[in-house]
C-alpha cells in the first residue's frame, strides 16, 4: 500500500478541479453527507463558485495517484481572539479508503495552514461532530470534550484544544 500524500489543490488545475468534484460528490453520497449525489448544476457550478470564493482552501489526499479524500475549507475571522480563522467546511475519504490516516493528514495539512497564516480557531460544522470522521480526529488526538455551557454556541459539547505553541495568555482554540 503507498503512502497517502497531501496537496493543496489549485482550482485552476484540471485534476484538481476533477477530484474535488469526485470527491464532494462521493460524500454526498454518503450517509455522512445527504446521502443522494449532487445534481448535474451544482456539479457545473462548484468549481466556479469555489474559485470565486476568496477564501477557499482546499486540500486533496492522494493515493497511487488517485484522489482518496478531501478538506475543504474557508476562511473566516474569531471576533473573540482578532485573529483570522479556518472553517473546516467538509471532510471527507472515499470509503474504500478509510481507517489508513488519510482524514488524519488532512486535519494535519489544515493545521499547518492555519499556523502558516496566523489562524487562531479551526473549526468544524457541529452536523459533523457525530459522524466517523470524530474516530478520525480523536486518533490523531486532536479532540477533547468540554461541558456544553463552553459551547453553547454551537449548542452541544465541542471538541477543542490549545494549539501548543500558543502562549497561555493568548490562548486560542480550536472548536471541532
Amino acid at each position: 500500500m503507498q503512502p497517502v500524500e497531501i496537496v493543496e489543490a489549485d482550482l485552476n488545475r484540471a485534476a484538481h478541479q476533477h477530484a474535488v468534484v469526485k470527491l464532494i460528490d462521493a460524500y454526498a453520497r454518503d450517509p455522512m453527507g445527504n446521502g443522494k449525489p449532487l445534481s448535474a448544476d451544482t456539479r457545473r457550478a462548484l468549481i466556479p463558485g469555489l474559485q470565486q470564493h476568496p477564501t477557499t482552501v482546499i486540500f486533496l489526499a492522494y493515493q497511487e495517484g488517485n484522489a482518496i479524500g478531501i478538506a475543504l475549507c474557508f476562511l473566516g475571522f474569531s471576533t473573540f481572539a482578532a485573529r483570522p480563522l479556518i472553517n473546516i467546511h467538509d471532510l471527507a475519504v472515499l470509503p474504500a479508503n478509510r481507517g489508513q490516516g488519510a482524514a488524519r493528514r488532512l486535519i494535519e495539512a489544515v493545521e499547518r495552514k492555519a499556523r502558516e497564516m496566523g489562524c487562531c480557531f479551526k473549526s468544524r460544522r457541529a452536523r459533523e461532530l457525530a459522524n466517523t470522521a470524530d474516530a478520525a480526529n480523536r486518533a490523531a488526538g486532536l479532540w477533547r470534550r468540554v461541558p456544553i455551557k463552553e459551547s453553547s454556541m454551537i449548542g452541544l459539547a465541542a471538541h477543542i484544544r490549545a494549539l501548543p505553541d500558543e502562549s497561555t495568555e493568548d490562548q486560542c482554540y480550536r472548536y471541532m
